[in-house]
């Protein structure tokens, strides 16, 4: 016995886009056939797909849960848990988030992953990994942590050439130190996870607007520009060139990243770029808006032609993945600060992402789905070693499911979403959004009502393939 068919939708599968039935037994899918190639007697329950669209669960490879948010008047607080930013994961259709484990403390990091795992273990409704995060100076006995931790499970290192902000002083890792781990990184199959900035370039902005007195975010784009984008992508690549380390490129923003990552992968180098929905689709004209910090993230938005190139990038093969960069947070904090160095980044993004990217890449430029599905899931299991347990529609594969309803034309709209009191997304087009999701073979959002448990959510052991991280394979 069956435990779930999906029938006659528009299956978007490795091997192409057909109206299929897709077969899940358990966790897993069974089978994908043609459509009523299997009896209804043989299933506990048939769903009737016909018209819509079925996809594997969006995969979010970027976003920050519970994650520690200083404010402007010295305090600091959290981002929303995974508790919150799951549940509106899956309300999207998306099943995977990989949020990161941060080495804050001077401690062991399998103590750093011990203090996550509280956050999440019990407390997360979808499916989840974490990138390890190093700060600051990085000590020999970390190194070695490294090598035992790489190839066990946690095959992403997460790694800042900036501090981002001048309060924000020991996040910023030293390109000798940076050296050592891409070193350990390639002998172990790992991959590096960079946010790169110049940071003599981007504090130096800063020291010169607060000089002349343009302290406004309105002038973040100033400070986090398409130069310091340009210069530190080029040195790590190059770095990482000379240790043949694989680089997964976080938030792309600037047209200088992407063309970074296009000459690279041209000489064969195994690197990827990530974007973000709001770089793509936000330029720094956004910040002049109305609350514009709703907007930002860092680094900072560009240009209308950085935008151009980013798009460029998703049809070249320079950009992979598009991410969000996910901090849930109220409308309050997102706007408490108004200055190029306290302004709050990260967005609260995650649940509209599947269906904004519909729109702009399908019904706007014309995409293909399996191109929409390679840039919102695919790719990312496959550069974040998840595939194809996750990011594929086959057998074999977790039952982890988007169905899209291409016939729901609106906008969004604030009191369709189940996260912040604010969206960035709040009136724009939508051409589908998700009427199910399934996560390993349990329908946990169906027509609007929710049936996910706490429990439900499992961390992912990774393992990188060897095609990932030997050459630019996507």
């Amino acid at each position: 016995m069956f435990d779930i068919i999906l029938r006659g939708g528009t299956v978007v599968t490795p091997h192409g886009v057909a109206v299929q039935d897709v077969v899940v037994k358990g966790e897993l899918i069974e089978a994908i056939t043609n459509p009523n190639a299997i009896s209804s007697e043989k299933a506990k329950r048939c769903v009737d797909t016909a018209g819509k669209i079925v996809i594997p669960g969006g995969i979010d490879p970027h976003v920050h849960c519970k994650w520690h948010m200083p404010m402007p008047d010295g305090s600091s607080t959290y981002s929303g848990g995974p508790e919150v930013v799951s549940k509106a994961a899956l309300y999207g259709g998306t099943t995977t988030l990989l949020d990161f484990a941060a080495r804050t403390e001077d401690i062991p990091l399998k103590d750093v992953i011990k203090k996550r795992d509280e956050d999440w273990i019990d407390n997360c409704y979808c499916d989840y990994a974490y990138h390890l995060m190093l700060l600051g100076d990085i000590e020999p006995p970390v190194l070695k942590e490294l090598e035992e931790l790489i190839p066990n499970g946690y095959p992403t290192v997460k790694i800042f050439t900036t501090n981002i902000t001048p309060s924000r002083a020991g996040r910023m890792v030293h390109f000798g130190d940076i050296w050592e781990v891409f070193k350990i990184i390639t002998r172990t199959k790992g991959l590096g996870v960079i946010h790169a900035e110049d940071n003599d370039l981007v504090m130096h902005m800063y020291e010169k607007l607060i000089r002349e007195g343009r302290v406004s975010f309105h002038n973040l784009a100033e400070v986090h520009s398409a130069l310091s984008e340009d210069l530190s992508f080029r040195r790590v690549i190059r770095l990482a060139e000379s240790e043949n380390t694989p680089l997964y490129m976080m938030h792309v923003s600037a047209g200088t990243g992407v063309q970074a990552i296009r000459e690279a992968r041209a000489k064969g180098q195994p690197i990827y770029g990530e974007t973000l929905h709001q770089y793509m689709l936000y330029n720094s004209n956004d910040y002049k808006r109305a609350n514009g910090q709703i907007y930002h993230t860092y680094p900072s938005l560009k240009s209308t032609a950085d935008q151009a190139e980013l798009w460029n990038g998703t049809l070249d093969g320079s950009i992979n993945s598009v991410a969000t960069d996910e901090i849930c947070c109220s409308l309050q904090l997102k706007t408490v600060g108004d200055r190029i160095d306290d302004t709050t980044g990260g967005n609260a993004g995650v649940e509209p992402r599947l269906s904004v990217m519909y729109h702009e890449m399908v019904t706007q430029r014309k995409y293909s789905l399996e191109r929409f599905v390679d840039l919102c899931s695919t790719n990312a299991a496959k550069i974040m070693g998840m595939y194809p347990r996750k990011g594929a529609i086959a057998v074999g594969s977790d039952a982890d499911i988007a169905v899209l309803d291409p016939t729901i034309k609106k906008t969004v709209r604030l009191e369709d979403l189940h996260e912040a009191d604010y969206s960035p997304w709040e009136g724009h087009d939508i051409t589908a959004w998700p009427v199910m999701t399934v996560l390993r073979g349990k329908i946990v959002v169906e027509d609007g009502n929710f049936f996910g448990d706490l429990s439900d959510g499992k961390y992912l052991d990774r393992t990188i393939k060897e095609d990932i991280l030997s050459g630019p394979a996507l």
